[in-house]
This record gives C-alpha cells, structure tokens and sequence, in this order.
C-alpha cells in the first residue's frame, strides 16, 4: 500500500480509530477504500430521484439493491432539501419515513436519517437507527439534546443559509476555513454537552450555498478539515448541480461525473461518500484501491 494510501484510511493522523455508530463500530484503519453511503430519498421532490421511492415497496427494493450492491450505509431521507424545497411539517415527514425505517432497522448496515428537526430525531431514534444526518449542522441546541444520550453517529453539514435561498448568491471570504471553523465549533459544542468525539461525522455540504468554485475548494481541502476537526469527513457531490456545471449534463447524465467525483474524494482522504449510483461507485472504489496497493 503506498504512503498516501496509508495516509487516506490510516489513523496515524488522527485520534481516531473508529466511528461509533450506534449498534455499529465502523473501522477508520487498514481501509482500502472509505465507506459509501448510499442515498435512499422516499420523497416526491428530491432533485435526483424524487417521486421514485415514495411508495414504502419501491423504497425498500431499492434499500435492498443497494446493499447488495454493496453500500456501506443506508441514508434516508423524508424531507428534500434541494434548492428552493419547501419544508415538511414534522408529521409527514414522519409518514415517509416511519414504515420503511421499521423495515429495514434489521438489514445489516447501519441506517442513517436525513432529517433537521428533533422531533423526527426523537422518533427516529426510538425505532433504532445509527446514525442522524442533519444538513444544517446541528445549530439548534434541541438537536444536539434530542440526540446527546443515543449513541448514535452524527454527521454535521455546513450549510449557508436555508434551503429556500441558499444558492442565491452564495459568498464567503474564504471558505474553506469558514466550513472548517463552523465544523470545528460545532464539535465543540457537542463535546462540551458529553458528546464523544468518535461519535462524530463532518460534511462540507457540497452545493448547500456554495458556487462551482467553493465546491472545488472544499473538495480539495479534505485534508485540512481531517486535520482541523479531527472527525470522519463525508463527501456528498452525487448528481449535484456542480456534476452538471462540470460535464454539461443533466441530472439522468451525471453518473459517470459522480462516480469520478466519489473516487477524486478518496484521493483527498474522504473517509464515506454519499452516492446514489451504489454499484458503479464500489466497483470505481475497488479498482482504485487495488491499483494503489500496488504503487
């Protein structure tokens, strides 16, 4: 395995060994490639694939191929939070999401919630899951209360702004130290409640108020949000409008762009990425970790 390699899935650079998630104990040493996280939308706007899942069997066909294909985790989501989605109230989201969570909470990898609001949070964790995805980076301190004493993994994005407006004009001085700084603190926050730092996931938020230009640098600077967080960090880029901005090709197009993208993250040391197209990106993953064993 080379020295970048050993770098990339190696804890020689950081405290950690391990994350905890919930019922799962995910190994962050002698990985040949990082976790991927595959995307399970039962929603009927999500930019990608929205009406596609909602029906409690067709989302759970797709949580089984998935996993046969070789996802790592499942990430579930009731609520879109592309560009200009407008919110859920917390019953329906609960609607999508309660049956087909109750269904696969057994399926053999950890499930993950896509969701902002405590209350789902609460409910969420009642039924078992792992892992809770809050895409505006726990902000509200009834969040980090509604999951302090779980157990469970969390993974905080950074987001400027809201759903509603955040591309609008996107700007920053510099951000990649404005994402690393806000993860960074928020990791203090949840330490300073009990939270363990082994419980903790990071995520840039690629495309969550940000330009074709940040995303790159974000995507870049992996390294340095490893090193200035200490967390596992998370690369979401799959289908997103930066894909489209880079190949010219719609949202049904970007696979390829995508898988390229998961596989560019792992260069930079991403330890989980966050895709919809599951077995193009192991299979990317694989070859890639295979050729770089033997450099």
């Amino acid at each position: 395995m080379s020295s970048t390699q050993q770098y990339l899935f190696n804890s020689t650079h950081s405290a950690l060994n391990v994350w905890q998630c919930g019922r799962y104990a995910l190994p962050l040493t002698q990985r040949g490639r990082p976790y991927i996280m595959g995307v399970l939308n039962v929603t009927d706007d999500s930019f990608s694939d929205g009406g596609q899942f909602v029906e409690p069997a067709a989302a759970l066909a797709r949580a089984q191929e998935m996993i046969a294909a070789g996802a790592d985790i499942l990430d579930i989501g009731g609520e879109s939070t592309r560009p200009g989605a407008q919110p859920l109230s917390v019953c329906q989201e609960l609607c999508r999401l309660l049956p087909i969570v109750d269904a696969l909470k057994d399926c053999g990898v950890p499930i993950s919630i896509d969701t902002y609001k405590p209350y789902v949070m609460r409910e969420m964790l009642a039924l078992g899951v792992d892992i809770i995805n809050d895409v505006c980076g726990f902000n509200n301190p009834v969040s980090i209360d509604a999951v302090a004493d779980s157990g469970c993994g969390l993974c905080i994005m950074h987001m400027q702004g809201k759903p509603q407006t955040m591309q609008e004009q996107p700007s920053y001085d510099n951000v990649v130290v404005e994402v690393a700084d806000f993860l960074a603190l928020q990791i203090e926050r949840m330490n300073f409640v009990g939270i363990e730092s082994n419980r903790i996931c990071v995520d840039p938020g690629i495309g969550f108020g940000k330009t074709l230009f940040h995303n790159i640098q974000l995507i870049n600077a992996i390294e340095h949000i490893r090193q200035q967080t200490q967390a596992v960090v998370l690369i979401g880029a799959s289908r997103k409008r930066m894909i489209g901005e880079l190949t010219g090709k719609d949202v049904a197009q970007r696979m390829a762009g995508s898988v390229a993208t998961a596989v560019y993250a792992a260069t930079r040391g991403a330890h989980v990425v966050r895709v919809h197209d599951v077995a193009e990106t192991v299979d990317a993953l694989n070859v890639w970790a295979a050729l770089s064993q033997q450099a």
